[in-house]
């Protein structure tokens, strides 16, 4: 039997300079009619008035729109379920996500929450959602996680010191606006962390189990874009250009992890995040060459082609030298963006590697995607080799 591939995506997506700018004009491909909107977004979104752009918009056509914040950077069950209080007794024909990665997946988990009949600790169970949510529009003020064109979203689970991905065909918006401006106020830091999550979302797309040609095309030119443009966008803020290839790189790695999937680097990143308060994109960045360090034998030539997608090969090359420059090019960059590689800068000690590493082993959705499989202890070694 044939091997089939699976891929799905936002149902259209407009991109371009200043494309938020006809939001009201592109409404009608939602296909019905908004009379009250709400926005979910970040208060720095609000002091930069790409806020105020939608809600101009909006009431230029006669829809009625509110705004709330409140949503955390790394939002846990708790914080999304405290911020539905808000809009869960409200009649909305829409819901705007403006901002992050955590915006645009709680946007996703809220509009769904108006229409099922769950918590969202009961969300975390998987297949559970049984009917669309409220129709999305995604806007994406980050170039990191792709969540605009995904069918996932990632909450936190504190008592169980872990994050847990959420999956489901009704999180893919109706809408998305990928609009360069939003991101020429990122402060480098973030800027880095999100742009190395974006590399991370292909690389590991690209080397996953489920690779595909569809994931394969997506994964290597978000690759290609990526790797032309983080350390001018990092150095130079301003560069339309650099945040332009940014932008559109992190949406075509949303892409490729939709039909692949993440594999280690991801599982091994969920219990930083969750019991360190590491950030999900500083996390990946950190494990991002030792996994690949771990996986070479196995992959070394699917790196050699990601060599030359980045545009590091060199003429002579065998797939060997050629994939240890895709790791060794990594290291680079960390260092250049400024990426912690120490775990004891977040308090991780040596007694905490088995906890880690036995959470990380649970996280079986993505580790069985890695090219390699991955003892507790393998995940132990890996962890160990950020404790210098």
């Amino acid at each position: 039997m044939k091997q089939l591939y699976h891929f799905q995506t936002a149902n259209h997506i407009i991109s371009g300079q200043n494309s938020i700018q006809s939001l009201a004009e592109n409404l009608h491909l939602i296909g019905k009619d908004i009379q009250k909107a709400l926005i979910i977004t970040s208060p720095s979104l609000i002091r930069l008035g790409f806020v105020d752009e939608v809600k101009s918009q909006l009431s230029n056509k006669g829809i009625d729109s509110r705004t709330i914040t409140g949503i955390l950077p790394e939002p846990t069950v708790a914080n999304i379920e405290e911020v539905y209080k808000d809009p869960a007794n409200e009649n909305y024909d829409v819901f705007i996500g403006l901002g992050g990665g955590s915006v645009l997946d709680a946007t996703k988990i809220l509009s769904i929450l108006k229409t099922n009949d769950k918590s969202v600790h009961e969300l975390l169970e998987p297949d559970v959602i049984e009917r669309p949510g409220i129709p999305t529009i995604l806007i994406p003020s980050t170039s990191g996680t792709g969540s605009e064109v995904t069918p996932n979203a990632i909450v936190t689970i504190p008592d169980e010191e872990l994050k847990i991905g959420i999956v489901s065909k009704y999180f893919l918006p109706d809408l998305v606006f990928i609009d360069p401006v939003l991101t020429l106020e990122l402060p480098a830091a973030i800027t880095a962390a999100t742009g190395m999550d974006a590399f991370t979302h292909s690389l590991e797309s690209f080397i996953s189990n489920k690779a595909n040609p569809i994931s394969d095309t997506y994964a290597l030119d978000s690759i290609r874009l990526i790797s032309s443009s983080i350390v001018e966008a990092y150095h130079n803020g301003a560069s339309i250009a650099a945040r332009g290839k940014m932008i559109i790189g992190s949406m075509y790695g949303g892409m490729a992890l939709t039909s692949a999937g993440t594999a280690a680097v991801h599982a091994l990143a969920y219990p930083l995040g969750g019991k360190f308060n590491i950030t999900h994109g500083v996390a990946n960045s950190m494990l991002l060459p030792h996994v690949m360090a771990f996986n070479m034998d196995a992959i070394t030539g699917r790196l050699s082609r990601v060599a030359e997608a980045m545009g590091i090969s060199e003429a002579g090359d065998s797939e060997n030298a050629a994939a240890e420059r895709v790791v060794s090019q990594i290291n680079k960059w960390t260092k250049e963006l400024d990426i912690p590689q120490n775990l004891k800068k977040y308090g991780v000690e040596e007694i905490d590697l088995q906890d880690l590493a036995e959470a990380a082993a649970k996280v079986t959705r993505l580790l069985n995607n890695n090219p390699k499989t991955l003892s507790v202890e393998d995940i132990k070694n890996i962890y160990r080799k950020l404790l210098p």
